[in-house]
Order: C-alpha cells, then sequence, then structure tokens
C-alpha cells in the first residue's frame, strides 16, 4: 500500500459526553433570533486559542445538513466565527432569524441546527456532530437539565431544570412522582436525589390553560459491578447459547465497568444490561425474549460510563456519517440508524440468522504454487461500486485465465471513497457499500463454481481513529492512542506506518488478528489473505533507519508464523497466507520456507522489457530460485495497486 490514502473527513465520537452548545432562547423557532452559547471544557477545544468556526446546517424536513453556510469544512472564508465571552465560553449569533440566517425556503419546516465547531485550521474540532432542536410555534416545554443519558452516581443530588415558550403552570416529576411546581411561569428549578440504582425518567409538563406539553429525558444511576466468572468457550463478541439466551463478551483491559446498550434496551442504560467483570472481560447473558429470531439487532457498549463504541469484532456496523453514501440497490433494506437515540458507529447482528445456501460445499483450492492472481477493487471494477457487478462479469474474468479473485480490503473504514480498508477501523466488518453479506456469499460461492480462488487484502499494521480499539484507550490532547492501549502504539515504530500502529507483541492484538481472519473464512469461506503491509509487524523500533526495518527480524517472523500456524492449525495448510513484505531476502527466504506466499515486486524489469530497453530488464529474480527459496511461493507481478499501469508509460 501507499500512504497518500484518500480519506474523506469523518466526523467521530469517542467519549460520548456531548459538547455543551445550549440556545438562547432555550426553545427556538425558525422564526426566532438564536444565540449559539458552547462552553469547550472537555472538548478537543478546551483551552484553545485563535479564532472558533462554526460548519453549520439545518434538518429541513427532516433530513439533515441541508443549507450548509460554507460547504467545505475547512474553508474560513464566510465561515461563522464564535466571539469569545470569557475562558472557554463563546457565542454565535445567527443573524436576525433563522431562516433568513441558513436561506431556508418559505414552506421549509427547520428541525434542527446541524453543527461542528472547529478550529482555524481544522485540526481540532467537536464530535461527534451537535443537533440542536428547532421547536414549532406555539407552546413548547424543554428539559435544560439533566441531558437525556447523563449518568449519576447513586445518592447524587441533582439539580432538574426545565424551560417554556410561554407563561404555564409547570410541573418537573421523577418516575412519575412530582417533585416541584411553578405557577405562570417560563422556567422551574428543583433539586432531586437520585438514591436508587437504575433508569429514572424525568419529566417536565407545561400547561397554559388552553394546551399541555410534556417533555422528558431519562438519565441513569449505575449499580456496583460485580465480578463474576464468565462462561467457559466464549469469544469475544455475541455468542448465541443452546437456550437461546446471548451472552456479549467485551476485553477491556484497564476498565472498570461496561454496559450493553441496543434496540432490546431501547437504547437506554438498564441495571439488568450491566456486564459482569472477570478480570480484562466484560460479559453479561441476555435472555432470549429479547430477540427474535432471523432479525438483525443493534448494539453498542458503554465503557466505564463515559465510552460508547460498536464492537470492536462486529461483523457488520451501521456508520451514520457514510451509509447516506452508500449507492442505491447496494444495501436493499439497510436497517435504520437509531438517530436521536445514540451516536456513532453501532454494531448490527442477526439473531439465528439461516444459513446461507452453499452451492460449493468442497472447493479444491488451486495449487499454491500455481496461483494466477486478478487483483480487483470492488469500487472501481464498475460504476455501480458492488458485489453483484463483479458476479455480472464473472465470465470475462473466468476467460482471463485466472484462477485467484484477490481482493482489495472489503472491510470496513473511514470515510467513504478510497482505496478501501487500508484506513481501517472495523477488521472483521464488510464494508456495506458493496453489498449485503448474502451478496458477498454469492460471489464467494460463483467463484469456487468456476475454479476461481478468494483471496481478501487485510491490514493489520495500523487502525485509524473510528476503531473502537483507537477509541477505548485513547489520548485525546495528543489525538493518538494511550501510552496504556492494550493493542495499539502511542507512535509508530517504523516509517511506512500509516494511522495508528498495532503492537504485534501483544496477547491483545494477537487475539484480535487471529478471530477476525478466522471470522472471514467461517462466515464467508475465503480461500485466503494478503497482509498488507506485513513488515510492519514488529516492535523493533526503526523510525529514521529503513535499512534497518527491512533487515532480518526473528521477532517480526515469530509473529507471523504465529498467525499462519493458528490459521492453519484450525482449518487446513491450503488456506493462503500472502504476505507483501518486500524485506530482506533472508528474512523472506525463511518465510517462504515456512509454508509463507510473498509478493515480489518486478515493475520496473517488466516496464523496461515491455518498452523494449536493454537496462534493468533481468526478470529473472520473478523466479523463486533467483532468491535461493526451496518452494515457489513467489507471488512476482509486472502491476499492482501500488503502481502506475505499465501501458501508461509505455
Amino acid at each position: 500500500m501507499k500512504n497518500n490514502l484518500l480519506i474523506l473527513l469523518a466526523f467521530i465520537g469517542f467519549a460520548f459526553a456531548k459538547a455543551q452548545v445550549t440556545t438562547n432562547p432555550s426553545t427556538p423557532t425558525q422564526t426566532d433570533q438564536v444565540t449559539l452559547i458552547f462552553d469547550s471544557t472537555g472538548t478537543a477545544l478546551e483551552n484553545t486559542t485563535g479564532t472558533l468556526y462554526a460548519y453549520t446546517g439545518v434538518t429541513i424536513n427532516g433530513n439533515r445538513w441541508q443549507n450548509i453556510i460554507v460547504p467545505t469544512f475547512n474553508d474560513n472564508n464566510g465561515a461563522p466565527q464564535f466571539v469569545n465571552t470569557g475562558g472557554n465560553i463563546y457565542q454565535l449569533t445567527l443573524g436576525s432569524d433563522i431562516e433568513s440566517f441558513y436561506n431556508v425556503a418559505a414552506g421549509d419546516v427547520v428541525s434542527e441546527i446541524c453543527l461542528v465547531v472547529r478550529n482555524a485550521a481544522a485540526s481540532a474540532q467537536t464530535s461527534p456532530d451537535i443537533f440542536l432542536p428547532i421547536f414549532q410555534p406555539g407552546l413548547n416545554a424543554l428539559i435544560t437539565s439533566p441531558a437525556n443519558g447523563d449518568i449519576f452516581t447513586l445518592n447524587q443530588t441533582i439539580n432538574i431544570s426545565g424551560d417554556a415558550s410561554q407563561n404555564s403552570n409547570l410541573e418537573l416529576k421523577v418516575n412519575n412522582a412530582s417533585i416541584g411546581t411553578a405557577a405562570s411561569s417560563m422556567s422551574i428549578t428543583s433539586p432531586y436525589t437520585l438514591n436508587t440504582a437504575g433508569g429514572h425518567t424525568i419529566e417536565l409538563t407545561a400547561d397554559n390553560g388552553a394546551q399541555q406539553v410534556t417533555d422528558a429525558v431519562n438519565v441513569f444511576v449505575p449499580a456496583a459491578t460485580q465480578s463474576q466468572p464468565r462462561p467457559a468457550g466464549l469469544k469475544n463478541g455475541v455468542n448465541e447459547n443452546a437456550d437461546g439466551s446471548v451472552t456479549f463478551l467485551l476485553a477491556a483491559p484497564g476498565k472498570t465497568d461496561a454496559a450493553v446498550i441496543g434496540d432490546f434496551t431501547n437504547w437506554n442504560l438498564d441495571t439488568n444490561f450491566q456486564m459482569f467483570k472477570d478480570g480484562d472481560y466484560f460479559w453479561v447473558t441476555v435472555p432470549s425474549s429479547n430477540f427474535t429470531v432471523g432479525q438483525t439487532f443493534q448494539y453498542q457498549y458503554i465503557v466505564d460510563y463515559t465510552h460508547k463504541v460498536a464492537d470492536p469484532f462486529s461483523g457488520l456496523i451501521l456508520d451514520p456519517g457514510s451509509d447516506q453514501f452508500i449507492k442505491p440497490g447496494n444495501f436493499p433494506n439497510l436497517p435504520t440508524y437509531p438517530t436521536g437515540l445514540t451516536e456513532g458507529d453501532v454494531s448490527l447482528y442477526t439473531y439465528q440468522a439461516t444459513p446461507y445456501n452453499w452451492t460449493v460445499n468442497n472447493f479444491q483450492k488451486p495449487n499454491k504454487e500455481n496461483l494466477v492472481i486478478y487483483e480487483l477493487l470492488v469500487r472501481d471494477f464498475s460504476e455501480d461500486d458492488s458485489f453483484q457487478e463483479v458476479i455480472n462479469r464473472i465470465d470475462y474474468l473466468e476467460t482471463l485465465g485466472i484462477n485467484t479473485l484477490q481482493l482489495m480490503p472489503v472491510n470496513e473504514f473511514e470515510g467513504t471513497d478510497s482505496w478501501g480498508g487500508y484506513n481501517p477501523k472495523f477488521h472483521g466488518a464488510l464494508d456495506k457499500a458493496y453489498g449485503t453479506p448474502e451478496k458477498f456469499k454469492e460471489l464467494v460461492d460463483l467463484c469456487h463454481s468456476r475454479g476461481i480462488a478468494v483471496v481478501i487484502d487485510v491490514v493489520y499494521n495500523h487502525a485509524f481513529s473510528q476503531s473502537p480499539l483507537c477509541q477505548l484507550w485513547w489520548d485525546e490532547n495528543n489525538f493518538r492512542p494511550a501510552a496504556n492501549n492494550p493493542y495499539l502504539n502511542s507512535s509508530p515504530t517504523h516509517d511506512f506506518n500509516v494511522g495508528y500502529d498495532f503492537n504485534h507483541e501483544s496477547q491483545w492484538t494477537r487475539d484480535y488478528v487471529k478471530q477476525t481472519l478466522q471470522y472471514w473464512i467461517d462466515e464467508y469461506r475465503i480461500d485466503g489473505f494478503r497482509f498488507d503491509l506485513s513488515k510492519g509487524f514488529t516492535q523493533n523500533f526503526t523510525l529514521g533507519n529503513i535499512s534497518a526495518w527491512s533487515a532480518y527480524d526473528q521477532s517480526r517472523v515469530d509473529i507471523l508464523n504465529d498467525y499462519k500456524n493458528t490459521i492453519w492449525n484450525a482449518n487446513s495448510n491450503d488456506i493462503y497466507m500472502i504476505l507483501e513484505h518486500l524485506g530482506d531476502n533472508s528474512e523472506e527466504t525463511a518465510l517462504a520456507n515456512a509454508g509463507f506466499m510473498l509478493w515480489g515486486k518486478m515493475t520496473d524489469e517488466f516496464n523496461q522489457n515491455s518498452m523494449g530497453y536493454s537496462s534493468n530488464n533481468d526478470v529473472f529474480r520473478s523466479y523463486y530460485l533467483a532468491r535461493g527459496w526451496n518452494d515457489q511461493h513467489l507471488v512476482a507481478y509486472a502491476e499492482s495497486h501500488d503502481e502506475q499501469r505499465l501501458m501508461y508509460k509505455i
């Protein structure tokens, strides 16, 4: 892979504590003049210097991010500027009214202000996206404190406050019990002590004599986390049990508390879904009554009540920032994202799913010494960016004489338009932009019926910041993995690293790699893997010395052999293990003799031949004996995604 990846800007969140943005008035309509008050405390913009800018639009007729004031995120020319009013407090007045400020057409209904606050260089910003409600004319009520989803400690006393848009008789309730009233008022505040664990529903009712309206939020008081050994035989993620129940297992070294939320909890925290702690693992078993056979449920983890993440071992996710760009028809009946109920990526899992009906059940893989490989990026193979279009062109691929289809990464990555998973965030989740899991299985099945093996490109040198493995152990001040991250290095160990460097000496990383590799084999019958940047699988520090990085490294050889042996022992040694290593020949020889196949770049030599030049045209090193290897484990190539096509230079 190359370093110059195309990565679209993504608005991401680590801690799920919300950025502190309020409005004046608190219940604005689209014809009001509105001032935004931003408290940067606890955000990436805390104690920042210089001007802060608003990247902002509105939700019109239910569609978010419409009428963006300056559509280019980092363009300061014309972007609204906040005014610092002291410390970390900033204000921005949106013109004379919302309609004129955002150029809203007559008759359109505005229901939200969409907002990201950033610094001048666009190097720090609030995350995730902020959505501020805009109310319809008439009587409105709003609980201004606490916020929905806030978490408090047992016996903590809080102030509950609310506003109404008109003079009204106001009443506050907690769990249907009245805690305070105010006659003919537009605001109310009452203290309340949260003396029981669990969820608490707070309601504000406003009654002006002609109309009555109510606003409600839910807050949570955790019970103490209990230590209890986890059941034997669990794998990370979702485990279906014989009695129909589901056990969730999360590896979270160094963490204190965890809970699972999802559509089966109505996205609310509940003491019944707090997870037991077993050393560095958290687990909880959820009864079968919470699920429906054949239906896909959605879930996330809340860790230490500060971080909300999707499951690192997800097989499929919802991405609120990217899913809108999936081309029509590529993923029919995509589950609806729970907008307003949660934030960030959401895991998907189909309960007691109907198994795919494979037509080829005993595929005989082509001998690894005789592979003819076609490398394919689904996005660029057709205008539709789909597995279906690869299926439609299987005759063309077969006619080429290939026996192996090597797919550039098909896992979920940051953004929507790049080479794919070279900027990975979930190594085991299929990228929905190309199609459904069933469609990918159909492609693999069809290839097998034509005698074509399927290899996928996997990227375990690094992860990017939207990965839960980054988010759960994150140094916000330096925007990198924290020193205590059990999976990732805070700083890279070699010059060619992109994203955030995996520590392959860590058993946590090794378990993650092994389980996600096995998932692709079990779920999709993948025949092998091409490991991107495999030379990076080392903790030997070689920054500033590329030659040292390329030299023989026994620890790296041992790491790679551990992965290979684990996969071969669990399956068979005909699973292709192909390395993009491009290292010292002594190390490549050891790996080839151990059974790996290695990429052998011969682009320049083949190009010189193709142009008829006599210099640098010896292609003998495309033959394994030229490198002193024992077996034909060299994947020699003239072109790959890293090189310009030969015909261009010819």
